[in-house]
């Protein structure tokens, strides 16, 4: 914000953009005008998050310099009237969102671009190496590096805490940068930090795979593929994923970490894919740019009608995690999901013929946990971690069934909202167990749910958006009735 005097003396008006350096710091913004609140020579910052976040301290100084606007707006209005991206186009468009010269309405509109109009394979491809190109990258000289990614949309989906310590107990490397959550209850990152700090540095990941075989980081720290995280931010906003990003970012930041071999968990039935056929399709294309890009790719579709595990939520999920790896009692989804995907990823290194067989040795043998263990002390957490001292929210309301039948559907979207609404994740006590699963038989007054929180307020706004829209759909033989009003 400026003075409106200051504004004139440079030939600015609202909305013209600025380079502003400030110590070490500089930020391309937007100029708005304060007719009151700021004298000549003082300069007024908003408090605000985002791809260049500027906050001088009081009675610095700081530097303004009028700039023209990057060439590559003009790229972003012509694919909105149908073109098509060269290379030196996306790469310049890229470059501009890691360096903060595009601003939030140009952000949008390069994502509704991508959205909105066909994007050719030649252009997703171009995305995906810019994305490589304009962030750090992981460099391990010695062992084979895989990975191993979600699309998401399925809740309690912690499977990645028992893959990755799988993976690294067979010999691999699995340098896993993970994502915070966005629109769900927990991202990995969030489950993995109530065991150890997430937040590593390019070296200290790069370090921890080299000396231990694997790490569950967020990649956010890290500046993997930065352009992703920006992009990812506007697509919040927007709540939509549009498709050509969808393939860059996750064979980015697999080629970031220098995978040769990558296997891509595409759960059908939730709320990003619907049906096999789509798939199938996303799998084609995932398998064709990681051809391009030098990486195997396989992918898996796996079952998205439900929750994975029972847990949904940070604290609930690592203690899930950690059941499961002790060899205790779990849901047998959980297990069976993590060593198919992990089971997959040896197969396709060549590291075992019989890949499920070796996953399933491994964890019950104790040597994933050993392992997993291993990587939570090289993250700075406690290596004797036990699922039993993984603290929970206390405060709790236990949803029963209204009537006797079989548990039909469970609305993943449903169970988010409510976990969300408890304060999952900020609040890593928080979130749902399930009690029941799709095709368990119910009877009235049994448990379908419990809800944990850590803050009555919360849990009280949980229990009524459960009231709103329960996410469980109970079916007997008796479907419907018509008319469901008696009329006189």
């Amino acid at each position: 914000m400026m003075n409106p005097d200051d504004a004139k003396e440079l030939g600015l008006v609202v909305g013209d953009r600025v380079s502003v350096t400030s110590g070490k710091q500089t930020c391309i913004k937007d100029v708005h005008i304060a007719v009151e609140m700021l004298n000549r020579g003082e300069l007024g910052f908003c408090i605000t998050t985002g791809p260049c976040e500027m906050r001088p301290p009081e009675g610095s100084q700081a530097e303004v310099t009028p700039v023209p606007r990057p060439q590559s707006i003009g790229y972003i209005r012509e694919k909105l009237k149908g073109g098509t991206y060269t290379r030196e186009q996306m790469d310049a468009i890229i470059r501009d969102i890691v360096d903060n010269q595009l601003n939030e309405v140009e952000l949008t509109a390069f994502v509704m671009g991508n959205y909105l109009r066909k994007v050719e394979f030649d252009e997703i491809e171009a995305m995906t190496r810019a994305m490589i190109n304009t962030g750090e990258r992981i460099s391990i000289g010695q062992g084979t590096v895989v990975d191993k990614h979600s699309i998401g949309g399925v809740p309690g989906n912690t499977i990645s805490l028992l893959v990755v310590p799988i993976i690294a107990a067979a010999g691999l490397l699995i340098p896993k940068t993970s994502s915070r959550a966005i629109t769900s209850a927990s991202g990995t990152a969030d489950t993995m930090e109530v065991l150890a700090p997430v937040d590593l540095s390019r070296d200290e990941i790069q370090d921890i795979t080299t000396r231990v075989g694997g790490v569950i980081a967020w990649g956010g720290n890290s500046s993997i593929a930065p352009a992703d995280d920006i992009i990812i931010q506007i697509e919040r906003h927007l709540l939509i994923d549009p498709y050509p990003q969808l393939l860059a970012s996750v064979i980015a930041k697999k080629g970031a970490v220098g995978a040769k071999y990558a296997v891509i968990d595409i759960p059908v039935g939730g709320t990003k894919v619907r049906d096999v056929n789509g798939g199938r399709s996303l799998a084609r294309d995932f398998n064709e740019l990681g051809r391009r890009l030098g990486i195997e790719i396989s992918c898996v579709l796996s079952d998205g009608s439900q929750p994975v595990s029972n847990a949904v939520g940070p604290a609930l999920e690592a203690k899930e995690a950690m059941f499961a790896l002790e060899g205790r009692a779990h849901p047998s989804t959980l297990v069976e999901k993590a060593v198919g995907i992990a089971g997959t990823l040896l197969e396709l290194s060549g590291k075992s013929s019989h890949g499920i067989k070796t996953a399933e040795d491994l964890l019950v043998s104790g040597k994933a946990l050993e392992k997993f263990r291993e990587i939570i002390g090289a993250q700075g957490g406690d290596a004797r971690v036990s699922a039993d001292a993984i603290p929970v929210g206390t405060l709790t309301a236990t949803i029963e069934a209204p009537k006797d039948g079989s548990a039909s559907a469970i609305d993943s979207l449903a169970i988010v909202g409510i976990a969300r609404a408890a304060g999952a994740p900020k609040d890593r006590g928080a979130g749902i167990l399930l009690h029941k699963r799709i095709g368990s038989n119910v009877t009235a007054g049994e448990p379908l749910f419990t809800i944990h929180a850590e803050k009555e307020w919360k849990l009280d706004q949980a229990v009524d958006l459960v009231q709103k829209n329960n996410p469980f759909k109970l079916s007997g033989m008796i479907l419907e009735k018509y008319p469901k009003v008696k009329t006189i």
